[in-house]
């Protein structure tokens, strides 16, 4: 009974309400608080903070449903390992990553992956902004740059590279930006991540790191679609080297300002399960590291 609580607190936390979650599992409302209430008191410990309109973890709470994301995978893996035989790797991974970069780099290793292993099943989160992993129930994300939240593991994929790039057709009507300076006459694609939009793109000029003001008449929420724009000559965009690269070698994209290039950042994997992760997620994160791609960035076009 307490592997059928913890189950029903993640559906809570998942769903982002009782109600939702009862219906999941086919539990009725009184049903749900019920044994929502038997866990608490088993713990000795609030779990959840409810108000009218929201529903938030307290610490306990936190800590409760990582440790239950660990237990009931652990279970699973258990039960599949003594059905399929333990070399199988079967039951249910979660990812995150954002659009571009999963659309054309991480799905097709996924497909590979799966068709090794015909008893996993992959949930993917496509997305640009950042998940709550522990409270969104996910297993792995891929994120750029250096983690804001310390309390994450991470294992670390490549290097990224920020690039400016621009269609020729652009370029051939409003000119080529050469110093960061020239862009602010220029119609930059922004991101938007959460409630921010990305208007501070960084450069290093004469040795030191600043930043430059943009502008644009077109933000997105999606890289996808700030790539798709600028393909289709409406602006110049700071895209990561990895979804831009082909583009660049077929001259659909030309490179600007390399010169003033910032270093280099970090791709990586993120998890929250520390040491101790299922074999099917330990699994697939060594896949990803054995064969992500190293590529090497053409910069022939640059201007």
């Amino acid at each position: 009974m307490l592997l059928d609580n913890l189950t029903l607190l993640l559906r809570i936390v998942e769903k982002g309400g009782l109600a939702a979650a009862g219906r999941e599992l086919g539990l009725s409302p009184a049903t749900v608080s019920e044994r929502l209430a038997a866990l608490e008191a088993h713990y000795g410990a609030r779990l959840l903070t409810r108000t009218t309109r929201s529903l938030s973890l307290t610490e306990e709470g936190r800590v409760l449903v990582e440790g239950a994301r660990r237990l009931l995978a652990e279970a699973e893996e258990l039960e599949a390992r003594l059905r399929h035989g333990s070399e199988t790797l079967s039951g249910t991974i979660r990812l995150s990553a954002p659009f571009d970069l999963g659309r054309n780099r991480i799905v097709p290793m996924i497909d590979r992956f799966m068709d090794a292993h015909p008893q996993l099943r992959i949930e993917l989160a496509l997305t640009d902004g950042y998940l709550d992993l522990a409270a969104q129930g996910i297993d792995l994300a891929f994120r750029f740059g250096a983690l804001k939240d310390s309390a994450l593991y991470q294992r670390k994929l490549g290097t990224n590279h920020r690039i400016v790039c621009a269609a020729p057709a652009y370029l051939e009507r409003h000119g080529t930006p050469l110093t960061p300076g020239d862009l602010a006459g220029h119609d930059c694609i922004l991101m938007r991540f959460g409630e921010n939009i990305d208007q501070e793109w960084p450069f290093v000029v004469e040795g030191k790191p600043m930043t430059q003001i943009v502008r644009g008449r077109r933000v997105a929420n999606d890289g996808s679609l700030v790539k798709d724009w600028c393909l289709r000559g409406h602006g110049i965009a700071l895209k990561s080297g990895w979804d831009v690269s082909e583009h660049l070698a077929k001259g659909e994209l030309v490179a600007i300002l390399a010169d003033f290039a910032p270093p280099p950042t970090s791709l990586q994997i993120v998890y929250t399960g520390g040491p101790n992760l299922p074999r099917r997620i330990r699994s697939l994160m060594d896949y990803f590291a054995q064969n992500w791609p190293r590529d090497r960035l053409n910069y022939d076009r640059a201007r």
